[in-house]
C-alpha cells in the first residue's frame, strides 16, 4: 500500500509521518498492494473550535474509495481514532465481498442441481 501524506497548516515532521506509517501498517496487510492511502493533517485556525488537529484519509481500492476523518485536540489522537476508523471500514469491506462471492457459489451450486 502506497500512503502519500500531506499538510495543511501543519509541518509534516518525521515522527508525525512515523506515526501515520506505523498506525496504518496493519491496514497495509489487509489492503492489495496496488491500494492507495492519501492522509491529509490540519490544523484549524479558528480559536472557537476545540477539537483543532484534524486527520482525514481517504483509501483508494479497486472499485471503491473509503474516506475517513477525525479531529481531537492532539494530533497523535486523531490519527489513531482514524486509523481505527478505516480498519472497521476496511473490515466492513472485506467482509461484504466475502459474502458476494460466497453467496454467488452457492446460488450456481443451486443452479447446477435443479438443471
Amino acid at each position: 500500500m502506497r500512503i502519500e501524506i500531506r499538510g495543511r497548516n501543519v509541518e509534516v515532521t518525521d515522527d508525525l509521518r512515523h506515526a501515520v506509517e506505523k498506525r496504518f501498517e496493519r491496514l497495509g496487510r489487509q489492503v492489495p498492494d496496488v491500494a492507495t492511502l492519501e492522509v491529509e493533517l490540519r490544523e484549524e485556525r479558528n480559536p472557537a473550535i476545540a477539537d483543532r488537529e484534524v486527520a482525514e484519509a481517504t483509501l483508494h481500492l479497486k472499485g471503491v474509495t473509503l474516506h475517513a476523518s477525525e479531529s481531537s485536540p492532539d494530533m497523535l489522537h486523531s490519527i489513531k481514532a482514524l486509523a481505527e476508523d478505516m480498519r472497521r471500514q476496511v473490515k466492513r469491506h472485506r467482509d461484504k465481498r466475502r459474502k458476494r462471492s460466497k453467496t454467488r457459489r452457492l446460488v450456481g451450486r443451486f443452479r447446477d442441481r435443479t438443471a
